[in-house]
């Protein structure tokens, strides 16, 4: 299967500096990866994209926080730095804008900003590209930024383009049912409620055109804290948001099993337009950042697990990948993810010998605990939950 790759070098601005974690050098070690492991012939096509515009970008932000983000925010983040480094601490209007880990730009950054409307242009054309038939799938590098909402950057995220996308879905091409599957490690508090700076409710809590399916590590371990099984959604979207939180370590039998007996079946019932899915390799066994205990064979079984699910909609599907601390497992898992999706076989080793523990899941029974409480809070809203 043919699919489209949405990537340019220019990605690789979207750098916070030296000292930090996200750093743009991602987006080098994976298309370095992709050309030496697997031809573009028949298998992909890579394809650039142009940057949002402000018309864009005011479908899911204020122009307050847009020209902040465009005219004022790497100044004011070199300050903050520079504070940081002599020890002070000062009141900076970032911290209206931002979080205080975005805040944080060091030596070398890049230009953050227009690297943050490139992702959400390559949504925009990913979207168009699929609903004018030119493809069934399309990937976007560098994708994902799951955090951010309409007036507020967070958690290494500036312009949100998972919620671009659905949100272009509905405006432009009138799609009422998407299905928005985040499997990135963290919990994607600016997609479901992430309530905003101007405490107002986020992108789709309270809308039933999007069901918004996020499996994560546990928020009682690991930022942003939000993502429990209560959290359902409100008023009209109530029953269309759905959580499934991980212990620490939690291995692949629980992705399958959650996979068999939530997503599976809330596909089948909700009958999706159009899949999203966003997230990378941050739920590798051996990320610096998070502690979920996945290998890069299992990032494979995602992409297929979502081949799947994407045929009740005429296969069409668009994958956001750009998360991943641990950089050694990036190049594969990413690849890994993408040859699931497209039905590609070739052999992809992982790059460190897996510990046994990982080998066989420790936390299963915690997650069909948790399977069984996320089901009678979705009971009464579905009736494959109350199965």
């Amino acid at each position: 299967m043919v699919i489209g790759i949405l990537y340019r070098e220019e990605l690789k601005e979207y750098d916070f500096g030296e000292g930090h974690p996200f750093r743009g050098d991602r987006y080098e070690i994976f298309p370095k990866f992709l050309r030496e492991n697997l031809p573009e012939d028949d298998n992909y096509r890579i394809l650039k994209a142009e940057w949002a515009t402000e018309e864009d970008l005011a479908l899911i932000c204020t122009k307050e926080y847009i020209d902040f983000t465009e005219n004022e925010f790497l100044k004011s983040a070199k300050s903050y730095y520079k504070a940081i480094r002599l020890g002070l601490t000062l009141p900076f209007t970032t911290h209206r804008f931002f979080s205080v880990g975005d805040n944080f730009v060091g030596e070398n950054h890049g230009n953050l900003p227009r690297a943050a409307r490139l992702i959400v242009g390559q949504m925009k054309q990913a979207v168009d590209l699929i609903q004018t038939n030119k493809f069934k799938k399309a990937v976007s590098i560098g994708g994902g930024m799951h955090h951010a909402s309409e007036d507020y950057g967070d958690g290494f995220c500036i312009y949100n383009d998972v919620a671009f996308g659905a949100k272009y879905l509905i405006e432009k091409y009138d799609l009422e049912r998407i299905l928005i599957l985040d499997t990135d490690a963290h919990a994607g508090n600016g997609v479901q409620s992430g309530k905003v700076a101007s405490g107002t409710c986020g992108y789709f809590y309270e809308d039933p055109k999007v069901l918004f399916i996020d499996i994560h590590q546990d928020p009682r371990t690991l930022y942003p804290g939000k993502g429990f099984v209560e959290e359902i959604g409100e008023g009209k979207g109530k029953g269309f948001t759905v959580n499934c939180p991980l212990w620490p370590e939690t291995g692949w039998d629980s992705y399958q099993y959650i996979f068999e007996e939530v997503i599976f079946p809330l596909t089948e019932e909700f009958q999706p337009q159009m899949i999203l899915r966003n997230g990378g390799t941050d739920p590798y066994w051996n990320d610096t950042l998070t502690q979920l205990g996945l290998t890069i064979a299992d990032f494979r079984k995602i992409g297929e697990n979502v081949r799947e699910m994407a045929k009740i909609c005429g296969g069409k599907e668009i994958d956001m990948i750009g998360s991943g601390y641990k950089k050694e497992a990036i190049g594969p898992g990413w690849l890994s993810l993408i040859c699931g999706l497209a039905g590609s076989k070739i052999k992809i080793d992982e790059p460190e010998p897996v510990p046994k523990r990982y080998l066989k899941d420790p936390c299963y029974q915690d997650t069909k605990d948790m399977v069984k409480e996320l089901k009678r809070n979705l009971k009464d809203y579905w009736r494959c939950m109350a199965e």
